[in-house]
């Protein structure tokens, strides 16, 4: 019988690893498919307090999962594939083991959202890409594209200018949505070239993307830019699919959360992208981490009859 249980190595996952580590109630924490989550793929974040030099989203997820698992947290390398939570202790399965938790905590975050066009599916791993950290470096003196004008396109196509020779930034507006900060070193890189007003209709090529068909959203002109590589940051999916028809979902599919990250089922708290639908921070989903850490080990004193302590800090 598991105390806890999170699934999920985001930094609210590993947030609530850390705070419920620290109450003695040993966690238990399945990273999922990827470990470290999204923050893990992002080149460098300068927004995080505490580090002025900016910090690698990999290196940052690992200092997080060393400092939780100092005090006790547990961290299973497996993915979720089944829950119940239609009955208490909750019943959590794995590819490998299968738990009982008195409490269970979801910050299983988000996916990409696909383009949806002809030829993305093909060309996953031959040219279509959606972490530019991960494959960044396959494309040293290339031509590539990024899709979206948000701080995660613009951001990750200055950093892919490190490796290729140029760089599209694809956007279906005229004005970029970044940080004013983010687009300023973008429209001044000299590697970087903005298509504006612009979608991607097909990704085409023969065992390899070798370009995209590109329509303007104003003219309906279509055109073929040559690239190596492309990159799409059009927003995110959450993971919920495993709790449909079990926990209350928005029509986003965003899990339900009060503000002390209470779900519509006692004992299962979420924190993160998977229930945060405004702002999508490291710095949100480590408050909601330990929001939801606290509230799970009240529920755990509450169920053994204890007075839950109220903490300071």
């Amino acid at each position: 019988m598991e105390q806890v249980v999170i699934i999920g190595s985001g930094p609210a996952g590993l947030t609530a690893a850390l705070y419920t580590a620290r109450s003695q109630l040993s966690p238990l924490l399945i990273t999922g498919s990827t470990l470290g989550g999204q923050a893990a793929s992002s080149s460098e974040i300068e927004n995080y307090p505490g580090f002025p030099e900016g910090i690698s989203g990999m290196e940052l997820t690992q200092l997080m999962q060393k400092q939780a698992e100092r005090f006790g947290a547990r961290v299973e390398m497996d993915e979720v594939t089944e829950v119940n939570l239609r009955q208490h202790p909750f019943s959590i399965k794995t590819y490998g083991a299968e738990y009982q938790t008195k409490t269970l905590i979801i910050a299983s975050g988000v996916s990409p959202r696909l383009l949806g066009v002809p030829g993305e599916e093909r060309f996953k791993g031959r040219g279509v890409s959606y972490c530019a950290t991960c494959d960044g470096f396959f494309y040293r003196d290339k031509a590539v594209a990024v899709v979206g004008g948000g701080d995660a396109a613009v951001g990750e196509a200055i950093y892919l200018t490190r490796f290729a020779k140029k760089v599209y930034i694809i956007h279906r507006r005229d004005e970029l949505r970044a940080q004013k900060i983010v687009q300023e070193r973008a429209l001044q890189n000299e590697k970087i070239e903005m298509v504006w007003n612009s979608v991607v209709t097909a990704v085409l090529g023969q065992e390899q993307v070798s370009s995209l068909s590109v329509k303007n959203v104003k003219t309906g002109e279509e055109s073929t830019l040559s690239v190596d590589g492309m990159f799409s940051y059009i927003g995110s999916i959450p993971n919920t699919q495993l709790f449909d028809g079990q926990l209350q979902l928005d029509e986003q599919g965003y899990i339900v959360t009060n503000r002390a990250m209470h779900t519509s089922v006692p004992g299962v708290f979420a924190a993160g992208d998977v229930q945060e639908r405004i702002l999508k921070q490291v710095s949100t989903a480590v408050g909601s981490g330990a929001m939801a850490a606290m509230q799970a080990e009240k529920f755990i004193a509450e169920l053994e009859g204890h007075t839950y302590p109220e903490r300071q800090s």
